[in-house]
């Protein structure tokens, strides 16, 4: 055999060695979704959110996920020796994103229920809400019920879309479902809607930041208390004792009641 042939064969089975190698090495086990271990042995999950939601989850000043959500989970991870890296989905992406187990769990003020239930599995509950009536200042509604002939915009698939449904028809035209509720705030503002109906947090909070805005709540004995949960693949049960295991460390610990104010049943 000559040199330049030597080589070639080589060369080949050099080539053929690297292609082998590089199959190996590009093998992936998705048992554990999108978790990962660091380099100290640490678990790091992957947590989805819509960070429209301030105070709860929201976008600061410098592009990073804040809010009393994050807050809370920060201290979790804390607590139960895990990391987290968090990603800005948007609400509706959020449930998919979970199946598909591009993320491990989803913070987002989701209120356990039963339908939704059904679906994923949720941790202990960490954080108490209600639904509340946002109007112009110069609105005669003083009533869930005086919402019945009106035009009510609301987050789209959340809670309190679900109660305006209830009240008037899943397919009634006058239910303005926007993307955000930051969106469903603001056609109601523009006089697409009459009212706005949101979470107690988010809604107060708007009005705060917009003094200037001629705006009341209006509070009704009718919406129920709300917990919120972390919510989780179903059937993850790896995930659920370990947030669990977080959650019950800083309702023992104060931090809990530190972030939110109030104690958590």
């Amino acid at each position: 055999m000559g040199r330049t042939f030597k080589r070639l064969l080589l060369l080949a089975a050099v080539l053929c060695t690297s292609i082998v190698l590089v199959a190996c090495g590009t093998k992936t086990d998705n048992t554990n979704g999108a978790s990962q271990t660091n380099t100290d042995g640490k678990k790091k999950l992957i947590v989805g959110t819509d960070a429209t939601y301030a105070p709860m989850e929201y976008m600061d000043a410098k592009g990073n996920i804040v809010g009393i959500d994050i807050d809370i989970v920060n201290a979790i991870a804390e607590a139960a020796g895990f990391e987290v890296e968090y990603k800005n989905y948007g609400w509706e992406p959020l449930f998919p994103a979970l199946d598909n187990e591009e993320i491990d769990f989803a913070v987002s003020s989701i209120t356990i229920d039963e339908e939704r239930k059904q679906s994923f599995d949720f941790s202990d509950p960490y954080f108490i809400a209600n639904q509340l009536i946002l109007v112009q200042e110069s609105s005669d509604v003083a009533s869930f019920n005086d919402l019945k002939d009106k035009k009510v915009s609301v987050q789209i698939n959340t809670t309190g879309h679900k109660a305006v449904k209830k009240l008037l028809g899943k397919t009634n035209k006058n239910i303005v479902a926007a993307e955000t509720m930051p969106l469903a705030i603001s056609e109601m503002i523009n006089g697409n809607a009459d009212a706005a109906v949101g979470d107690n947090a988010v809604v107060i909070e708007y009005k705060v930041n917009n003094p200037k805005v001629k705006l009341k709540t209006v509070e009704d004995d009718s919406f129920e208390k709300e917990y919120y949960g972390l919510m989780v693949k179903k059937g993850n049960q790896e995930i659920v004792d370990l947030l669990n295991d977080g959650i019950k460390k800083i309702k023992e610990n104060g931090k809990l009641k530190e972030i939110t104010g109030f104690d958590v049943e």
